[in-house]
C-alpha cells in the first residue's frame, strides 16, 4: 500500500513475511531492479516499508521480491496491464497543496 504524507514523500509498504529483501520498481528509477530500485527495509510482523520523496505525476511500479518474483500493490491508487504481462501498480502524487479526493 502506498500512503502520501504531509512532508510531500510516499510511504510505501507491502506485506511478505518470507522474502529476504524487497525492493521497489518503477518507471520514477528507469524500472531498475538491481543498484537503481528502491531498497525496502523489513519490519516486524512481515512488513516491509520504504519512503521516497517524488515530484508530483503519475507513477507506475511494482515490489520485487528476494529478485525474481514481481508484486503489484492493489491497494495504491490503482493498477494497469502491463505490456510485458501481469498488472503494475499505480501511484499519484499530487501537486503540493492539491487535494486528495
Amino acid at each position: 500500500m502506498t500512503s502520501l504524507r504531509s512532508d510531500g514523500s510516499v510511504e510505501f509498504r507491502f506485506y511478505r513475511p518470507q522474502a529476504g529483501e524487497v525492493k521497489i520498481s518503477g518507471d520514477f528509477n528507469g524500472w531498475s531492479h538491481h543498484d537503481g530500485a528502491v531498497s525496502m527495509r523489513k519490519l516486524d510482523g512481515g512488513w516491509w516499508a520504504a519512503e521516497a520523496k517524488l515530484d508530483a505525476g503519475e507513477y507506475r511500479f511494482r515490489y520485487l521480491a528476494d529478485g525474481h518474483t514481481w508484486f503489484t500493490d492493489f491497494a495504491s491508487h490503482g493498477i494497469e496491464v502491463s505490456k510485458f504481462g501481469g498488472w503494475n501498480s499505480v501511484l499519484v502524487v499530487p501537486t503540493k497543496g492539491a487535494k486528495e479526493t
